[in-house]
Formats: structure tokens, C-alpha cells, sequence
């Protein structure tokens, strides 16, 4: 097999790891390890929440709508992503939470990958 090229699918392979596809927390000899950049597939039932807002962050971040209604909180405004192709961007130091509206299927793109990050699991309202 060629360690240049991974082929996969993303529903699949997100689901074994909370939704990221590629990051600093892949394993090193694998070609989905990177300390630039994260990929997440996040895929959420109606009602999800995240567990606790986002604080301190150090990254900046593009949420992309692939499906569904999914409302980013940011501390001086509230974004709702409502159709296909909808997206917002924030930079470091944007504290943010999030909510899914409807089932939502979501793209996260997050740079760079910096160890350290982890938030409990998302919970149902």
C-alpha cells in the first residue's frame, strides 16, 4: 500500500474517531498526521450541543454546512448556518459553542493541529 495516498471514507472513518479525519492525534507514519491543519466530518443529531464552550483557543477555524441547520455561538453573536455551502470563519481567541438545529452534517477545518485540545463529547437536549 502506498503511505502517500489514504483513501476512505469519511462517515466511516470519523465515526472510530470523534469525527476527525486528519490532525496531529492520527498516527505519525500515517499520511492523515499533520501539525498544520485538522479535518473533522462531524455528523449531529438534532438537539446536540458541545459539552462546554470553547475557551482560550489558539487555532483558527472554517465550519462549513454540508446538511441541515447548525447555530455557532460566539460570545457577541450567534451565526446560523441554514443552507448547503453556508460557512463561517473566527481566528484565535473567539470563544464559540454550537448547537444542531436540525440533524447536521458539518466540515471543520481547524489550523494549526495543537495537542492539548479535547472536549468531553457533545450532549443531547
Amino acid at each position: 500500500m502506498d503511505e502517500t495516498v489514504y483513501v476512505g471514507n469519511a462517515g466511516v472513518d470519523g465515526a472510530t474517531n470523534a469525527g476527525w479525519l486528519l490532525g496531529h492525534f492520527m498516527p505519525p507514519d500515517e499520511v492523515r498526521h499533520s501539525t498544520d491543519v485538522e479535518v473533522k466530518w462531524g455528523v449531529h443529531p438534532r438537539g446536540e450541543t458541545r459539552a462546554r464552550w470553547a475557551t482560550g483557543e489558539r487555532r483558527t477555524a472554517l465550519l462549513v454546512l454540508i446538511s441541515g441547520r447548525f447555530r455557532v455561538e460566539l460570545r457577541d453573536r450567534t451565526v446560523v448556518l441554514g443552507s448547503p455551502g453556508d460557512y463561517v470563519v473566527w481566528g484565535p481567541g473567539v470563544d464559540h459553542s454550537w448547537y444542531a438545529e436540525h440533524e447536521s452534517v458539518v466540515l471543520t477545518v481547524r489550523w494549526p493541529s495543537v495537542p492539548g485540545y479535547r472536549v468531553e463529547s457533545p450532549v443531547q437536549r
